[in-house]
């Protein structure tokens, strides 16, 4: 059928049906996929590592620091247990010392069995993820197991998937935003479908009318077939067009027959005749007039109904103009939130965003401390410079933000005179006039307010204001929620990867604290050298991590007190490598990576593992370098006694332009020659 109606219902029902349907099915595949992956991963590199630590104790006789270890390990958030057992079943170590000498859970013992070495679990109150990894006799054990033993205990690694269930929970907030887009594009088309089949026929109805008002019925003729109601319409227009200009034609050709007959009229009787004739002739004319008298009030009465019409689809028209204007706002602003994942940025970003959307000289976002109860400012835009953001906000009453917490919804002042219960003058320093203030929540809780205040043209706000710094919000609220669980999903992979840290230097006196001590040297020189933002946060990842490639490198090794052999050193020289490749699942740390790779690169290119020179070596990697030599220098180690400060300082003031980047030593020397910096 051709019925305007079902077409506009079907192609919205079409475009929603398909675009929520694409976007939901997408979404929720990739969420499993990813779930998926991550829990392995992760699962398989914490037992493999955790293996490798108890191997190296037990094997250089620390046989109590394998209980010791499993307690650290166990005291991370993400670890719900970790224990050993043997093919019996039968638990030897465990982090929970009540589980020592009961027996393993039979799908535990099933699986080992079975060479199921990763697989889910239930506990009482959630599921985990279980990592088995079967500890071998090797050469090292003999001493104290017998040789005949195959296996001495299986490691039973029980990951929570209480994060992972937080990123599957974002995914589906994902899945909302798309849902909108989506909407977006239905009113698109909505838009388009009425101009083509609504806006455009009555357009060619108009300039018809225009021709028949000019007396051009030849030109007045017009065809419209984009629908059965327009068609009908267009048919029944022309039919009207056509009988008017019959109508015209035939009173012409009456009044001309009149004039022949006058003339013909040569006698009297012929002339009464005549006028018998004519009276017949008036009669018809008034008959016609009086016809044509009613067409043509048909016609004026039709032209008023179109001009109606006309009038209405106008005024639609603007009102959908305007929501598309606002929509297309919105659409922009979810795309720049959504690529930005950086909290401070974000709140900055959202202020800005918000007062060009609303046209607003004002506008601000406030974060409330749930603890203390106070707010500060997360983003601001058209505020003065002198405006201390750091500073905590008391919240009062007066305040339009104490009334929209309270209340937990928007609120909107139209003109702040006419509301006595409200400050004219912001706690921020500037005076209102108008003023919309909605919440920003998180799981049904206030976590904050965004406001905007002041109409750029010094109108007044109004309902609609409201409604749009209301789905503003929404989006706003969304986006603070992605990015604060984007940074608990980096602290807890940085967390993990801490711990195993912690675990090799809680295994070898003489590296304890070595990377909190290079840390601290590599933040304090990069500031020095005007380093700060991302590349300092990465350069300070990178210092916490940098030895953590020693997991695969023999404990005996690291721990020889004779001098060490050429074989020795080129193993030793495979750790930023092997750091490298414990650190590629975490995606996010990739320049990380890059640093830690470089800590042993050279000036002069004689370094390892590439061997890069000049340019070519990362300034972190430099600054790593210098630092992480001087606490080498100046720390205990199996085969030598630690250096002097002042020593160590003199090695890399010889060393500058060859092992170390010259501006980089000068600026670490400086630091201690002013007592910015101490050993």
């Amino acid at each position: 059928m051709n019925s305007l109606k079902i077409k506009f219902l079907g192609l919205c029902c079409a475009i929603l049906l398909a675009a929520i349907g694409l976007t939901t099915w997408y979404n929720l595949q990739t969420q499993k996929a990813l779930l998926s992956q991550v829990a392995a991963e992760h699962g398989r590199m914490l037992a493999e590592t955790i293996r490798n630590s108890i191997i190296s104790d037990m094997a250089n006789g620390k046989n109590d620091q394998v209980g010791h270890i499993l307690g650290e390990i166990n005291n991370e958030p993400s670890i719900d247990n970790v224990r050993i057992f043997d093919e019996s079943g039968r638990i030897l170590m465990s982090a929970r010392p009540e589980e020592i000498g009961t027996l393993a859970s039979t799908v535990d013992l099933q699986a080992y069995r079975s060479g199921n070495y990763s697989y889910l679990s239930s506990m009482s109150d959630h599921e985990h993820f279980n990592s088995i990894v079967p500890i071998y006799n090797q050469q090292p054990c003999y001493a104290c197991h017998d040789q005949s033993i195959k296996v001495l205990g299986i490691l039973n690694l029980q990951l929570s998937l209480d994060s992972l269930a937080n990123m599957q929970s974002s995914g589906r907030n994902a899945t909302v935003i798309t849902s909108g887009v989506m909407m977006v594009i239905l009113l698109l088309s909505i838009m388009i479908f009425l101009i083509v089949y609504v806006d455009t026929p009555i357009r060619k109805l108009v300039r018809a009318m225009d021709q028949v008002e000019q007396g051009h019925f030849e030109q007045a003729n017009t065809t419209v077939t984009s629908s059965d109601e327009m068609t009908l319409l267009s048919s029944k227009f022309n039919v009207m067009v056509q009988r008017l200009r019959d109508l015209m034609d035939n009173t012409v050709k009456h009044e001309r027959e009149l004039a022949i007959s006058h003339e013909k009229l040569a006698h009297n009787d012929e002339l009464q005749a005549m006028k018998m004739s004519l009276q017949e002739r008036l009669l018809e004319i008034e008959y016609l007039n009086i016809n044509l008298e009613e067409r043509i009030e048909e016609i004026e009465e039709a032209n008023y109904r179109i001009a109606d019409l006309a009038s209405e689809l106008d005024e639609k028209n603007v009102g959908l103009t305007r929501a598309v204007d606002r929509l297309q706002a919105l659409y922009k602003m979810g795309l720049a939130i959504n690529a930005t994942i950086d909290l401070d940025k974000l709140l900055n970003l959202l202020s800005r965003k918000s007062v060009e959307t609303m046209n607003a000289q004002v506008g601000y976002i406030l974060i409330l401390n749930e603890k203390s109860g106070k707010l500060t400012i997360g983003g601001a835009a058209g505020l003065s410079d002198a405006l201390d953001c750091n500073r905590a906000i008391h919240l009062e009453p007066g305040g339009i933000t104490y009334w929209v917490i309270n209340n937990k919804q928007a609120k909107l002042v139209e003109d702040i005179d006419k509301a006595s219960e409200f400050n004219r003058t912001s706690s921020l320093g500037f005076d209102r006039k108008s003023v919309i203030c909605a919440p920003l929540t998180d799981k049904q809780s206030v976590i904050g307010t965004i406001t905007i205040a002041n109409p750029v043209d010094d109108s007044y706000f109004t309902q609609a204001d409201l409604e749009l710094l209301s789905t503003i919000a929404a989006q706003a609220s969304v986006a603070i929620r992605n990015a604060r669980l984007y940074e608990e999903q980096e602290n807890t992979y940085l967390s993990t990867v801490r711990a195993l840290v912690s675990a090799i230097e809680a295994s070898d006196a003489y590296t304890r604290g070595h990377s909190d001590r290079v840390t601290r040297y590599s933040v304090a020189l990069a500031k020095r050298i005007g380093l700060d933002g991302e590349p300092l946060k990465q350069l300070e990842q990178a210092a916490v991590l940098h030895d953590i490639g020693k997991i695969g490198i023999d404990m005996a090794l690291l721990h020889k007190k004779e001098k060490l052999t050429a074989a020795d050193i080129d193993v030793l020289k495979l750790h930023p490598s092997i750091g490298v490749r414990i650190l590629e699942p975490i995606h996010f740390l990739g320049t990380v990576r890059d640093i830690i790779e470089q800590h042993h690169e050279r000036f002069d290119g004689k370094g390892y593992p590439k061997g890069l020179s000049g340019e070519e070596w990362r300034i972190e990697g430099k600054v790593l370098a210098v630092c992480d030599t001087y606490d080498a220098m100046t720390s205990d180690r199996p085969y030598r006694k630690a250096l002097s400060h002042n020593i160590a300082i003199q090695e890399i003031i010889d060393n500058s332009g060859t092992q170390f980047d010259p501006q980089v030593a000068a600026a670490f020397v400086e630091l201690f020659n002013e007592g910015q910096l101490t050993s």
